[in-house]
């Protein structure tokens, strides 16, 4: 989780706390998460944390965004000037055919934050806003490859719907059940559609 944000101006207090509710996260779960235990990643007094945040769950909301925008600064520093391959790398950044450990864990975390979502407004806003920047992110790269030729002439929203739909399908698969080949299916299904909807064949 580095690169510079490009939505928010994170202070270096901000980022490091983002950090530590990070690495949390990854070891205690949101069950097992407390401001004490982000407190102890830190370094630092909870008096530290509880001067930027009210309560662990605007933390954590806090966290989401900060995480989608070090996504999306990762996705703009690795994409280039050819779109189906820059499709197929954020599909593999969103989904990894591969997950290491840590990525399973972050996996796990994001799909039991999300759960939260169904009761929790502050969550379910958060989430919101993460998949409309997903999707946009998405869309954009599908219509620079119709504007210059790469693919069909499709609608963008609409693809970019179907692909995050899809990610977000096979990532709750591979964290809440033992399916392993679900995820590797789903991406063949995905490189299937890419070539056979978006791609221009001669």
């Amino acid at each position: 989780m580095a690169a510079d944000a490009p939505e928010r101006d994170w202070s270096a207090a901000e980022a490091e706390i983002m950090e530590a509710t990070y690495r949390a996260l990854l070891e205690h779960g949101y069950a097992g998460l407390s401001i004490s235990r982000i407190a102890a990643e830190l370094g630092k007094s909870k008096a530290a944390i509880y001067y930027h945040y009210d309560a662990k769950d605007e933390l954590l909301a806090t966290f989401l965004e900060f995480a989608v925008d070090r996504f999306e600064a990762t996705v703009a520093t690795e994409t280039g000037d050819e779109p189906t391959a820059d499709l197929e790398h954020v599909i593999e950044k969103l989904l990894p055919l591969q997950p290491d450990e840590e990525q399973r864990q972050l996996q796990a975390v994001l799909v039991e934050l999300r759960s939260q979502a169904v009761t929790n407004e502050v969550f379910r806003e958060q989430f919101t806003r993460i998949d409309d920047r997903l999707a946009a992110a998405i869309r954009d790269i599908v219509e620079r490859g119709i504007d210059e030729g790469t693919f069909r002439d499709v609608d963008p929203s609409r693809v970019a719907e179907h692909v995050l739909a899809t990610v977000n399908g096979a990532m709750y698969a591979r964290a809440t059940t033992d399916r392993e080949s679900a995820a590797a299916a789903t991406r063949v299904s995905l490189a299937s559609y890419i070539d056979s909807e978006l791609r221009r064949h001669p």
